[in-house]
């Protein structure tokens, strides 16, 4: 089983090639430039370096967010295109779920083994995408969009029962102090967010049942479009 896997959620975004479970080849993107310029030239670049050509890919793998409205665009339109023409079919992965498992890759800290992850995706506008799972994976806090303090204290009465709390995400980075100010040394963030392409592309190798038509792909945005939020204040809906 041959993936190729696509994450254009962040700037920088990644790209992946997975042969029976395994990530052969995993390129971070170049984030000076937007995902319209750089692609389809990036997943070849991969296909090139595994040695391996698109009729070669068994199953695509694509991030459906949340994350960048227009590079989940790009990216999933581009995905979508390369499998109809192959008639092969995606694995829709959330990037929730791939930064959870980056999370979990072996570390030197058994401590991080244990933990509840709460993976933070910087959202812009001072919010950030949130979710809290429990170590095994399971859900513990369903996805939002909200200013970190407002986060934490919607979370307030289930992290009151955890002793440790990992935090992955640039949103995690980037508000690492309101974290630790109200967490302190109950909480540990994450210095970096490595690629996560292929996290995708292992979990679409491992999870064929998720694989669906290319048309069926649905991105995951938590919140509305900035455009969308600009068309409501223009035209609000109790306008007479």
């Amino acid at each position: 089983m041959l993936v190729l896997a696509l994450d254009t959620s962040s700037q920088a975004g990644s790209a992946a090639l997975v042969r029976d479970g395994r990530v052969i080849v995993e390129r971070a993107g170049d984030g000076s430039r937007t995902h319209g310029e750089r692609l389809p030239r990036e997943l070849m670049r991969v296909l090139d370096e595994g040695a391996m050509s698109l009729h070669d890919i068994d199953r695509f793998a694509v991030s459906i967010g949340p994350g960048s409205f227009t590079g989940l665009r790009v990216g999933i339109a581009t995905i979508q295109g390369l499998a109809v023409a192959l008639q092969r079919r995606v694995v829709p992965v959330s990037a929730f779920e791939a930064l959870f498992i980056t999370s979990q890759r072996p570390t030197t800290n058994a401590q991080f083994e244990t933990m509840a992850t709460a993976v933070w995706i910087d959202a812009h506008r001072h919010e950030v995408f949130a979710t809290l799972s429990a170590a095994d994976g399971r859900e513990i806090a369903p996805p939002t969009a909200l200013k970190p303090d407002a986060t934490l204290d919607a979370w307030s009465p289930v992290l009151a029962s955890l002793e440790r709390i990992r935090f992955a995400g640039d949103g995690a980075i980037r508000y690492r102090d309101a974290i630790l100010e109200r967490l302190g040394a109950r909480a540990a963030v994450d210095a970096a967010v490595p690629p996560i392409a292929g996290a995708i592309g292992l979990i679409a190798s491992s999870e064929g049942g998720r694989a669906v038509r290319p048309h069926a792909i649905v991105p995951l945005y938590v919140r509305r479009s900035d455009a969308e939020l600009a068309r409501d204040r223009r035209h609000p809906a109790d306008a007479p």
